[in-house]
């Protein structure tokens, strides 16, 4: 079996973790892959990415005036529709084809064409959408009934000027739906339920969990609290790929301000303008791609804190309970999801005293957390998609 991955980023990242993941399930069973992305460097020579950093750039100043992400970059997308024709995969998985690297036009009408499967995991909801990745923060409806007038359009991906998203949901919806042989899969359940609602309807949803690698996310000896002067103090942990309110920065904020003194929060993957203006009983650490570093952290915390106010199925929870760290989070979309009783407390959304009450009071074990995590081993839950292209491949035959 030959499979045929496309991802905005390889290697880095929650998504750029998981399509390298599939790639080694893949060559452990003896198929082979190939994966393109689009920005970043990832040193495979089964990896090839798409276009150069200046035509990356050039998609992102023309999509701020013009709000029509993922309608540049044409060239490179025929580069890549030769590169997938050159390897003749039997199945061809798409991830986040969002991002500033693809023209979904050339893509999908080279897909509808070709004639070949194809399975797209959907990591946020861009796909049924005319502009935004998450509606949830902007309690907007309007994916729904055809976007237009968008309320988030200075949101990622950001434009400053035109609001092009009424012709995007339409673009999208004849284009995606025009490939007559699609699988789709979703990390959670919340998003597999939402794709049943969308112009995406139709087409078979499947959810298959993300996963991690137990061998690495684990609970490991660590000295983060003597080194930083926090032994004795209840380490409360947020990480994110970039801080925003969606995020809840303003909510560990807000949390700074009434837990009790033993309390000290640690926030990884801000910007240092971000650490500058922090409260004094908040540490802000800059981003880190250093996976030893991130463990350490993790293994170090008492309760790892996730106040987001938009998200699918957010590995750091996973990750957090695999280091044997509680998890606490807002009951949005898919985050309490992989949690149960004994790794973690979900509260309600935006309930600061609820979220404080939660890290004041837990005191769940952490052996338990560990034991839990197992459910999402990596080798477990992406010998699932393994399950799916042969069931896919064998349909056809």
């Amino acid at each position: 079996m030959k499979v045929f991955q496309i991802n905005s980023v390889c290697g880095i990242g929650s998504t750029g973790r998981i399509v390298c993941d599939i790639k080694q399930t893949l060559e452990a069973n003896d198929d082979k892959c190939q994966i393109a992305y689009g920005r970043g460097f990832y040193n495979d020579p089964d990896c090839l990415k798409i276009e150069s950093d200046l035509v990356f750039k050039a998609h992102v100043f023309f999509s701020r005036i013009t709000d029509r992400q993922g309608f540049y970059s044409t060239s490179a997308t025929k580069r890549l529709v030769r590169s997938i024709e050159h390897f003749e995969p039997d199945i061809i998985h798409l991830h986040n084809i969002h991002g500033y690297y693809l023209d979904i036009r050339v893509l999908f009408e080279f897909l509808k064409n070709y004639g070949k499967p194809v399975v797209w995991t959907l990591h946020d909801c861009w796909a049924f959408t005319g502009h935004c990745a998450y509606f949830d923060y902007a309690d907007c409806n309007k994916w729904k009934t055809g976007c237009g007038q968008c309320p988030q359009k200075s949101a990622y991906p950001a434009s400053f000027l035109l609001d092009d998203s009424k012709k995007s949901f339409q673009e999208k919806k004849r284009l995606f739906t025009s490939v007559p042989n699609m699988n789709i899969v979703t990390p959670s359940d919340w998003l597999n339920n939402l794709v049943k609602e969308s112009f995406l309807g139709e087409i078979p949803v499947t959810t298959i969990n993300n996963g991690i690698d137990l061998s690495v996310f684990r609970p490991v000896e660590t000295k983060f609290k003597e080194k930083n002067n926090l032994r004795g103090k209840k380490l409360v942990l947020g990480i994110a790929n970039v801080w925003e309110k969606r995020k809840g920065l303003d909510d560990f904020i807000a949390l700074s301000k009434i837990l009790s003194d033993d309390a000290k929060i640690v926030l990884v993957g801000l910007s240092e303008k971000q650490i500058s203006s922090l409260p004094s009983n908040i540490m802000g650490i800059t981003r880190t791609a250093n996976i030893n570093e991130l463990v350490e952290l993790y293994s170090a915390a008492d309760v790892f804190v996730n106040p987001t106010k938009e998200d699918n199925f957010p590995t750091v929870n996973i990750e957090a309970i695999a280091c044997g760290t509680p998890v606490v989070t807002y009951n949005t979309g898919g985050s309490g999801e992989m949690l149960n009783e004994k790794c973690g407390i979900v509260v309600p959304t935006g309930d600061i005293n609820a979220l404080a009450k939660a890290i004041e009071n837990i005191n769940l074990k952490s052996e338990d957390c560990v034991s839990y995590a197992i459910n999402f081993e990596k080798n477990k839950q992406y010998n699932i998609y393994m399950e799916l292209y042969k069931n896919i491949l064998n349909s056809r035959c």
